[in-house]
């Protein structure tokens, strides 16, 4: 069971990645910034919509159109391979930009999308189901911190480290029966450009990284797609997470950059 759950995890990420990489240029996405209409595969469509929605849920803070501020500030290639030299950054050119008629997609010319923020969340929502629909079995999926869990849980509930660099070995163990459980942070994917210590989590309005109190954040939401959302989110929002997260009852842990932990929404 283990070995078919393995297999199908395995081609579900090939898949995304074959759909998704803004670092490939034979990517599906790669090949659809044309400026001209392309019809996408029901993978990819799946995507920019979960992205288009994560954009309007959370008034662009979180926006697939960061990929054109991304390359602005170096991130243009996979990370062990970018090098130093100038900053060029600019705002995101926009999610409303972006058009969607049925499988037609429209990315208009000079405008790169980054699905990095929801695309692995999404896929291990899609993946969780699918290998507990083929197995029977119960599942989670961990894509890099982006949880998600389906089917019957283990008794007492899967146990699960929140780690901020997503290690075995840091932070507090929490419970998971259903949902999903998402940490977005600032202290993993840094480079130096122009001088300037850079991360990929970046403020669509600026075009530079978030530079608010907090260096990470947890959220649990019934998907790992939403939890995904509200922790990038509430890492651009800044100041006004924690009173937003609050609001919304989503529970979350947030450690800010002196190392304080602030807990909302019933997180304990």
């Amino acid at each position: 069971m283990l070995d078919e759950a393995v297999a199908l995890l395995s081609g579900d990420l090939t898949a995304l990645d074959l759909a998704c990489s803004r670092f490939r240029p034979d990517s599906e996405i790669r090949r659809a910034e044309t400026g001209a209409g392309v019809e996408v595969s029901p993978l990819l469509a799946a995507h920019l919509d979960a992205a288009l929605r994560a954009a309007e849920l959370t008034d662009g803070l979180v926006d697939p159109t960061v990929g054109t501020c991304l390359e602005g500030i170096g991130y243009d290639r996979d990370l062990a391979a970018v090098t130093d030299g100038p900053d060029a950054p600019r705002p995101a050119p926009g999610w409303w930009r972006l058009g969607r008629y049925g499988r037609t997609v429209v990315i208009p010319r000079g405008v790169r999308v980054d699905l990095g923020s929801t695309a692995k969340a999404l896929a291990a929502d899609h993946a969780a189901a699918r290998i507990t629909d083929r197995t029977g079995a119960g599942v989670l999926v961990n894509l890099g911190g982006d949880i998600a869990v389906a089917g019957r849980a283990p008794l007492g509930g899967w146990r699960v480290r929140v780690g901020e660099d997503h290690t075995a070995d840091s932070g507090p163990v929490v419970t998971l029966r259903s949902g999903g459980l998402a940490t977005s942070g600032t202290t993993r994917r840094r480079w130096r450009r122009a001088g300037n210590t850079r991360h990929h989590v970046v403020d669509p309005r600026t075009g530079l990284p978030t530079a608010g109190p907090w260096r990470t954040v947890s959220v649990a939401a019934a998907t790992c797609l939403d939890a995904n959302t509200a922790a990038t989110a509430a890492l651009v929002l800044g100041a006004d997470a924690a009173a937003r997260l609050a609001a919304a009852g989503l529970p979350a842990r947030l450690v800010g950059t002196d190392g304080r932990v602030t807990h909302v929404g019933g997180w304990v």
